[in-house]
């Protein structure tokens, strides 16, 4: 293959995407990936939320022709519906999908945690609901569209802990009664997603979609430093991802490159599981 078909595979010159979440910390890693490689993206996100300062100074850098935001709550089938026709009319059908919304659980302050037993199972739904069940409504919708017209690939964001629980170890530093433990709904919600990439894969395939999920490890931010180091001792590489790790893996997925990969779960994560 000539260094220019391996150039050419990579491109999304003639793609739209839709991308979830957008305005949050990784979504704007993956709405820069994406333009970089050539595609229009539409960036959904709750009316509410705030963009962060990564998307804000991305809206400065890109073109408005290329960029077009859109209010949408992945948990509401209507929105997620208004959302899609939006995005149409403004820069095409999508031919890419990246269901990167979801709900974390950052170590917090003490008064807003619980132990495990006490955990008010609204909480675990919460997660859940948007988790699973926000990706689930999206790639019925979006997917769904893609699927008709036979042309497209869906990478959901998983998480390192879809294939491993938390080590709480990390976590035994922080001070405060009861202790910050990070909640099961977290990682069983991931789990599920990739259990749902593998079921959207293998209905779709013979219809031209692509389904997939990228899970990154920990992504450096503003932890502390002893959790940096805790991390850091447990990861082959040495070190938390950085943003810039993870564009190359998400145009891997959405682009012709991986155009015989489907149903995998791509775990972006310095070999922390192959320990």
């Amino acid at each position: 293959m000539t260094q220019h078909r391996i150039d050419a595979v990579f491109r999304l010159d003639d793609d739209v995407a839709v991308v979830t979440g957008a305005l949050g910390r990784l979504g704007p890693v993956w709405v820069e990936a994406l333009i970089h490689a050539g595609a229009k993206v539409a960036a959904l996100d709750l009316p509410t939320s705030e963009p962060s300062a990564a998307f804000e100074a991305l809206v400065d850098r890109v073109n408005s022709t290329r960029l077009f935001r859109v209010d949408c709550d992945i948990t509401d089938r209507s929105t997620v519906e208004t959302a899609l026709k939006k995005v149409a009319i403004q820069l095409g059908v999508p031919t890419v999908l990246v269901n990167n919304a979801g709900l974390d659980q950052p170590p917090d302050k003490p008064g807003s945690r619980y132990r495990v037993s006490e955990l008010p199972v609204e909480l675990f739904s919460q997660m859940v609901a948007v988790n699973l069940t926000g990706t689930f409504l999206v790639t019925q919708v979006i997917g769904g569209e893609m699927a008709s017209r036979g042309r497209g690939s869906v990478v959901n964001i998983g998480s390192l802990y879809a294939s491993v629980s938390p080590d709480q170890r990390f976590y035994d530093h922080l001070t405060g009664d009861p202790p910050f433990v990070k909640t099961p709904a977290y990682g069983a919600s991931k789990a599920a997603v990739v259990n749902l990439t593998k079921y959207f894969a293998t209905l779709w395939g013979p219809q031209g979609v692509r389904v997939n999920t990228l899970s990154p490890g920990g992504v450096k931010a503003s932890q502390d430093e002893r959790f940096l180091v805790k991390y850091g001792q447990r990861v082959p590489l040495g070190r938390m991802a950085e943003s810039g790790d993870l564009g190359g893996p998400l145009v891997f997925l959405a682009s012709e490159a991986s155009a015989y990969v489907t149903g995998i779960n791509l775990r972006v994560d310095g070999g922390f599981t192959a320990w």
